[in-house]
């Protein structure tokens, strides 16, 4: 029998989790320093409304009515699109094997949090407490150096992950309740801090207030954009699994506006966060569209300037970290369901197996993130999935549904228990099939310009070898392209055994639930 959701709560709280991650909290912040605070804000708005709204219902609705992983639900769209659908899969893959790694970092910022104490004032040794704690060289070369400290958080990192999830939505719906909330009340704990600091309405002028020139900027577009289509969890096999866990009667149209807004209201008030303090701290000129290092190079240096009591710092260091703590645990637990749902539904496993299998999996090849070569391993790994894969991916998708299907099909599926609110065909169908494939397409080719212009491989400039990038960078992404292929082998090798693959077409589901 399948797992479902217990309640429709459970399911928004599950979703919201998922959307809501660690670059809500440190990268939309950057972004809005970056290009024009309001302007950013704005073009975010706008790239919501006509691209992640619709394609965070276009997955779930998918999902709920098929009740298959996203390579079951490309499958039932079209059995030539299933690929996709594991391209989905792979790409979660490869991000969750490297968030662990993030997570754990986070993890052992937030046990040695006490050390902020003694650095009062002191930015320096503020901004190079993780570096040295991680003990990384920051270069491809430090495989042979082993931080046992970051081992023991990254070990901490699976177990807490597969303790989320190794129930399904059981033990999913009993976490997300607490994961979900507490980070919004350590934001606003950190928001009114914030507020309360010298020169923080500065902070809030520089993030509401427009700078409209920064709309000619292209950059401005393409990060906005990017941004949104990341923060959904779209394109990573998630949504396609927590939409086949749902009732049949679920409300599809509101609650996709219900979790999509709230991961937007919550970036919101990350960025109040970070600009009130930046700004009460002198440093908002500091601000950094890099998550990494805002975490864990500029933020430290504004935590230690936040008083003279290093106690009182030392304690927001404390609510800063188990904040991230919250963000990032049910983000990776959501990936791993994916993957999960993913696997087990095409080859009829145990579920709870499967994940388990998964973690260990994943945990042993998260160990290169425990050596000194992690940092240069995450930032290659990192780019090509985000520039590359994960916008292949949602190309795939939109074209699939928006060019080889009825996508009026899909959209009864959104409109399906709604009657106060229907997603309209006009804003629906133009997004799938017109706005998302141009949009992403458009963000595809301009990453591949800039991996051009940069010398035809990524990080050159950085000092990351051929070598590097070919092995982190290009055989990720080919693996995550040839995923599906590979799953067919696994499919012939198990028909000779008696496998049968799943044959229902999208409207066969149809026809079953009538």
């Amino acid at each position: 029998m399948r797992d479902t959701w217990s309640s429709r709560s459970t399911f928004i709280l599950a979703a919201i989790g998922s959307a809501v991650g660690l670059g809500n909290a440190w990268r939309f912040p950057g972004l809005a320093a970056k290009y024009g605070g309001g302007a950013f804000l704005f073009v975010y708005l706008i790239a919501m409304l006509i691209i992640g709204i619709p394609l965070l219902m276009m997955e779930i609705s998918i999902g709920r009515h098929t009740q298959k992983g996203a390579p079951g639900s490309m499958r039932a769209i079209n059995k030539k699109s299933e690929p996709i659908g594991w391209m989905g899969v792979a790409n979660g893959m490869g991000i969750s094997v490297y968030y662990a790694a993030v997570f754990a970092w986070v993890i052992l910022m937030f046990f040695s949090s006490f050390k902020f104490a003694s650095m009062t004032g002191d930015t320096d040794a503020a901004s190079m407490l993780w570096f040295n704690t991680i003990s990384s060289t920051g270069t491809t070369t430090g495989f042979t150096t082993i931080s046992w400290k970051v081992l023991i958080c990254l070990i901490i990192a699976w177990a807490a992950c597969y303790f989320c999830i190794r129930n399904g939505t059981t033990t999913v719906g009993k976490v997300v309740k607490y994961t979900v909330s507490l980070p919004v009340i350590c934001l606003v704990i950190l928001a009114i801090r914030g507020f309360t600091m010298d020169g923080a309405m500065a902070g809030v002028a520089k993030f509401f207030i427009p700078d409209w020139s920064a709309l000619s900027d292209s950059n401005l577009w393409v990060d906005a954009i990017g941004q949104v289509f990341y923060s959904l969890s779209t394109s990573m096999a998630i949504m396609f699994a927590y939409g086949s866990f749902l009732n049949p009667k679920t409300n599809i149209a509101v609650d996709a506006i219900i979790i999509a807004f709230a991961d937007m209201l919550i970036s919101v008030i990350a960025g109040i966060v970070m600009f009130t303090t930046m700004a009460g701290v002198g440093m908002l000129d500091n601000m950094s569209a890099s998550g990494i290092s805002t975490a864990f190079i500029i933020y430290p240096q504004a935590i230690v300037s936040l008083s003279n009591n290093g106690v009182v710092n030392a304690i927001f260091a404390f609510v800063f970290y188990f904040c991230l703590i919250t963000l990032a645990i049910d983000s990776l637990f959501s990936i791993i369901e994916g993957i999960s749902t993913a696997i087990s539904d095409k080859f009829n496993l145990d579920k709870k197996k499967t994940t388990l299998t998964i973690c260990c999996i994943e945990g042993v090849l998260s160990l290169i993130y425990v050596t000194g070569a992690a940092l240069a391993v995450l930032d290659i790994a990192d780019y090509f999935i985000n520039s590359y894969t994960l916008l292949l991916t949602g190309i795939g998708e939109v074209v699939v549904v928006g060019w080889f299907f009825k996508t009026s099909k899909v959209l009864e599926q959104v409109n399906k228990n709604t009657v106060k609110f229907k997603m309209p065909a006009w804003w629906f169908i133009p997004s799938i099939k017109y706005i998302a494939p141009v949009a992403l397409t458009g963000l595809f080719i301009w990453n591949v310009v800039n991996l051009v212009k940069g010398g035809g491989i990524y990080g050159a400039a950085d000092g990351y070898s051929l070598a590097a990038n070919a092995l982190f960078g290009w055989a990720i992404m080919a693996f995550i392209v040839a995923f599906g292929f590979i799953i067919k082998i696994f499919v012939k090798i198990k028909a000779k055994d008696g496998y049968k693959e799943d044959q229902r077409t999208f409207d066969d589901f149809g026809k079953e639930v009538q």
